[in-house]
């Protein structure tokens, strides 16, 4: 796990309260260059998808400019998923706390948290939603190289099953992206701020991921949770 931190900040009237590292500053850019740079390949995407959506190539520069960026902006992309990936892998593991947490899933979409039980740094949908975005990822990157150099390619068949490929593995990825930013915004409050500032009170550790609030209190020595 990333390292985390208790902190202290100063809060109005001169109270103070409990503050916890949630993301480092390293993981935060990281986050935002993979959601910034999926958010042009959306828009490009679309626009190549569908001569009625081509206008949004025009917004990014026009047709040519979105071309030749888009490839390398899949590549960035890819990137910063993977090294999310190497920081996050031993957090992105399914446990028996996330299995016992998905049974309360309608818990979590009615908001009655106070029913849900403890869970760890991140829950099983969190969990889920990465590994649909790096396997995604890897489809996109494989058939998207494919397509990149697709002169080079004798096989039509295999430029057919790349585009096939390309398409099936962006509709997953745009339908796991909005679910993402809906939860991230909307659904659970606080949780959009800790990707920007990094930290999160004690009690919105305490009320979303006890487990893993109650392993930074521990410490580094602290054991994991079991899976």
């Amino acid at each position: 796990m990333s390292t985390v931190t208790t902190l202290a900040a100063d809060r109005g009237r001169g109270q103070s309260e409990d503050r916890i590292l949630r993301y480092t500053l390293g993981e935060r850019v990281m986050h935002w260059i993979a959601g910034l740079s999926y958010v042009y390949l959306l828009a490009t995407g679309l626009a190549f998808w569908s001569p009625y959506l081509f206008w949004v190539a025009d917004v990014v520069g026009g047709g040519p400019t979105a071309r030749f960026w888009h490839p390398w902006m899949g590549v960035l992309w890819f990137a910063s998923v993977f090294w999310m990936y190497a920081v996050w892998r031993r957090d992105l593991h399914t446990t028996k706390a996330d299995r016992e947490w998905a049974k309360h899933l309608g818990d979590y979409i009615r908001n009655r948290d106070e029913n849900l039980p403890p869970i760890g740094r991140f829950n099983i949908g969190q969990k889920q939603f990465f590994w649909v975005m790096l396997f995604g990822g890897i489809a996109l990157l494989l058939s998207g190289v494919a397509m990149w150099f697709v002169n080079d390619i004798p096989w039509g068949w295999l430029r057919g099953t790349a585009v096939l490929v390309h398409v099936v593995a962006a509709l997953l990825t745009i339908g796991a992206f909005i679910i993402h930013v809906y939860m991230g915004t909307a659904m659970v409050r606080g949780g959009f701020t800790s990707i920007i500032r990094g930290e999160v009170s004690s009690a919105w550790a305490r009320m979303h991921h006890r487990l893993w609030y109650e392993q930074v209190r521990r410490g580094p020595a602290g054991n994991r949770e079991g899976v």
